[in-house]
């Protein structure tokens, strides 16, 4: 399916690696022009370099956290037509264990910079006539998950204030939705190991199986997946849906409504 959007500019935060990444290569797939961030320079320039190798569109990258002003700066010079909000979620931690420097600071990350990125962007989309932003929270905002506390609070945070906004500027062609990831194979579920880091194949088999256990799909997510159906809320096609949260999920998600 052509998407409609080749030529478009997109800033894709958090891009270097897993989700981010899968979102970002599938819309250079659609010839879509990047702009990727992530804080690891080294691996975000080995994604860049890949990218533009495979799909020959322009990609810039903005190395740095995306919630400090002067990458937000330099990410936003690219007057984006699509907008993926995204960034890593605090660590699994007992609420007990959170002081206020903690939560203030997860809340910056998952709800407050989002917010500053579509504030910035919003209007210029709307006076073009066409705007795509996805938000990238997770399942957890549907389904607690305790020692995620932070995590859901804030992106929970995001979902609700989002809500009323993005029925103000659909009429302007400009559409604002949530993709809720559940278990999706990224280093986020491979424990110790970091990112670029081999796992023993039969350790990694044994973790996949265990985690998917209860997973309807009984198998995990793939980055790769992810990013196209985010590809798709970016597309011309889905201007006619948007305040919408949608988990990714392989059905691990129950609920009939």
């Amino acid at each position: 399916m052509d998407l409609g959007i080749r030529g478009k500019k997109a800033i894709v935060c958090a891009s270097s690696k897993g989700l981010g990444r899968g979102c970002a290569i599938a819309l250079a797939e659609a010839g879509v022009d990047l702009v990727i961030n992530g804080r690891n320079a080294e691996l975000l320039a080995k994604t860049a370099q890949e990218i533009r190798e495979k799909f020959g569109v322009e990609v810039i990258e903005i190395a740095g956290d995306v919630s400090k002003p002067e990458v937000q700066k330099a990410l936003l010079a690219a007057c984006p037509d699509i907008l993926v909000n995204n960034n890593g979620g605090p660590p699994l931690r007992d609420f007990r264990e959170l002081d206020r420097a903690k939560i203030l600071e997860g809340v910056t990350q998952n709800m407050v910079t989002p917010i500053e990125l579509i504030q910035a962007v919003i209007e210029g989309m709307a006076k073009r006539g066409f705007g795509r932003i996805v938000n990238i929270t997770s399942l957890s905002v549907y389904v607690p998950i305790p020692g995620l506390d932070l995590s859901s609070g804030a992106r929970a945070g995001l979902t609700s204030f989002l809500a009323g906004v993005a029925r103000t500027v659909i009429d302007r062609n400009v559409t604002i939705n949530s993709l809720l990831p559940g278990k999706l194979d990224t280093d986020r579920l491979r424990g110790p190991h970091e990112a670029g880091t081999p796992e023993d194949p039969a350790a990694a088999a044994a973790r996949k199986a265990r985690i998917s256990a209860d997973v309807p799909a009984k198998r995990l997510g793939t980055p790769e997946e992810f990013g196209q159906i985010c590809a798709f809320l970016c597309s011309v096609h889905a201007g006619y849906l948007t305040g919408q949260n949608i988990p990714v999920d392989g059905g691990l998600y129950v609920s009939a409504f």
